[in-house]
């Protein structure tokens, strides 16, 4: 008889990390039939924007709020659900854009909201990971992020995925061609290879730290937000994410030697307005990693260099030294990335 081996620790996170680049390449290929979907977005002249989404797919959405504000010039909101799900709020929607967002598209307090907000006049979307699911029926129109199956509870492969899913929607919705996006596989891969060293330099740098602190601005506000939940959820560390412009405005204050500090500073404006935060980080003798292709240029102990793209797209790759970093400081500290304490796959709130 043949014996059956244990999955090892880790195993569907690695495996989920590594198979981005593909998932990205075959996303973009698939732009022709994400660009059906724009045209009839654009068809409808929405007058601003709303978006629904919870945990990751919460992050998501946050770079989408950027997305269509700065490239879309439409004012945008993120929702909260529970105005709908628990206060019965019914809004006129009326040339309303509604993004629905969720891995897999079964949140039912998700559900509610795009349902009621169709009912009242919104275009609704769902962006999920799953074509047929509940949520893509509720929804007007949907795309599908076409990360496959996902194993491991934390999100990685799909989180980026709904990144570069939104992105070529909203990039559709304004004309665009996808050119920004078009080199993003290889890019990936090149990052992911690049940045393997440097990681395992800051497992090693973090592994007994107790508080992270992460922070970046404009589109990799959205990033920064992602990192503190993907270390919280794998290694259990207390981990908070601030905007890089209030960083200075309070929180400051509780920086010291013994804080593990991650800033997203990739090139462009968002980049740029971190150098002078992270000076005064790094003066207070904080332990900061930074991530991006221009976190050269910023106050370090330890930098992960990313390719340069346009800084509309960096999120969908500066996110990918941060997922190693916490698979490697789950294994480091005992755990296992797959399987988190107390965390299901699929959490269902109302």
């Amino acid at each position: 008889m043949t014996r059956q081996t244990e999955p090892s620790a880790g195993q569907h996170m690695s495996a989920e990390v590594a198979a981005q680049p593909k998932i990205f390449a075959d996303l973009v290929a698939r732009r022709g039939e994400i660009a059906e979907i724009a045209a009839q977005v654009s068809a409808r002249r929405p007058r601003f924007a709303l978006l629904a989404a919870r945990g990751s797919s919460d992050h998501a959405a946050l770079y989408a709020k950027y997305l269509i504000e700065v490239l879309l010039q439409l004012p945008a909101g993120l929702v909260s659900p529970s105005t709908t799900t628990l206060y019965g709020a019914q809004p006129d929607l009326t040339d309303v854009l509604l993004i629905s967002v969720s891995q897999s598209g079964g949140s039912p307090d998700l559900l509610e909201v795009t349902e009621s907000a169709r009912a009242r006049g919104a275009l609704t979307v769902a962006v999920t990971n799953t074509p047929d699911s509940p949520l893509n029926n509720a929804a007007e129109l949907s795309v599908d992020v076409g990360a496959g199956p996902e194993l491991a509870v934390a999100a990685t492969k799909t989180y980026s995925a709904t990144l570069l899913a939104l992105y070529l929607l909203i990039d559709a919705v304004r004309g665009g061609a996808g050119e920004h996006a078009a080199p993003l596989g290889e890019l990936a891969q090149r990052t992911l290879d690049d940045s393997a060293a440097a990681v395992q330099e800051a497992v090693q740098r973090f592994r007994f730290v107790d508080r992270v602190l992460t922070t970046g601005r404009g589109y990799s506000s959205a990033t920064a937000a992602e990192a503190a939940l993907k270390l919280a959820e794998t290694s259990y560390l207390s981990a908070r994410s601030y905007s890089g412009a209030d960083l200075l405005h309070g929180p400051v204050a509780a920086v010291d030697a013994e804080t593990g500090v991650l800033a997203i500073t990739s090139a462009g404006k968002g980049g740029a307005a971190m150098s002078e935060v992270l000076d005064v980080i790094h003066s207070r003798g904080a332990d900061v990693f930074a991530v991006g292709s221009a976190s050269s240029r910023v106050s370090a102990a330890l930098r992960v260099p990313v390719a340069e793209t346009a800084e509309e797209v960096a999120p969908v790759l500066e996110v990918l030294p941060i997922q190693s970093l916490a698979l490697g400081l789950s294994l480091a500290r005992g755990g296992d990335p797959d399987s988190p304490r107390g965390l299901n796959k699929v959490t269902k709130t109302r």
